[in-house]
């Protein structure tokens, strides 16, 4: 039995779930709405104050879809009620974030700025503090949405391991090494 899949999720006060006859589970709160398609194979049922996640059988494709499709809707009443952030930080000498509404414009050591749209759903906020690294907020109500551009951005200069120069999560940890000074002694 699917630890995660077996737990109901408890829907707070102020949001609302309703799922159809096509298995489509909308999830509408203060923060916005989000809508998820759930396999045939699984069941979504609403009890009272909770949403029962269910399957068909025990086969390993089924098991894995129902903790799957139970986290997911766990997330989406999650976002909708409360919200993800992702915080990124900018490592290296003249490397600058800015932005103008919802296009990034970062500086990271290439002969060009970088510029990147990002969509309405997400909420972006650059910060520049005197002696520590700017950084970039990102808060959005679609765990799956923040999650993928904080990856993107994060992926236009990965965190390099000799230095440590790049972009990358608050605090997040960088393995480094040591350079080739260290292999003479």
């Amino acid at each position: 039995m699917s630890r995660i899949g077996s737990l109901p999720v408890e829907i707070p006060e102020g949001v609302e779930v309703t799922i159809s006859d096509k298995n489509l589970v909308s999830v509408k709160g203060p923060l916005g709405e989000l809508e998820q398609q759930v396999d045939k194979s699984i069941t979504v049922k609403k009890e009272e104050s909770s949403v029962v996640v269910t399957r068909q059988s025990e086969q390993k494709e089924h098991k894995s879809l129902h903790g799957l499709y139970r986290s997911l809707i766990s997330n989406m009443i999650t976002g909708v009620k409360e919200g993800f952030k992702k915080e990124l930080e900018l490592i290296g000498v003249g490397y600058r974030a800015a932005n103008q509404g919802q296009i990034l414009e970062l500086s990271i050591g290439y002969s060009h700025t970088i510029m990147l749209q990002l969509p309405e759903e997400i909420k972006l906020e650059t910060v520049t503090k005197r002696g520590k690294p700017p950084t970039i907020k990102l808060e959005s109500h679609d765990k799956q949405l923040i999650g993928h551009y904080a990856a993107k951005i994060r992926s236009l200069r990965k965190p390099e391991p000799y230095k440590g120069k790049g972009i990358k999560y608050a605090g997040e940890y960088i393995r480094r090494k040591a350079g080739k000074a260290a292999a003479k002694a």
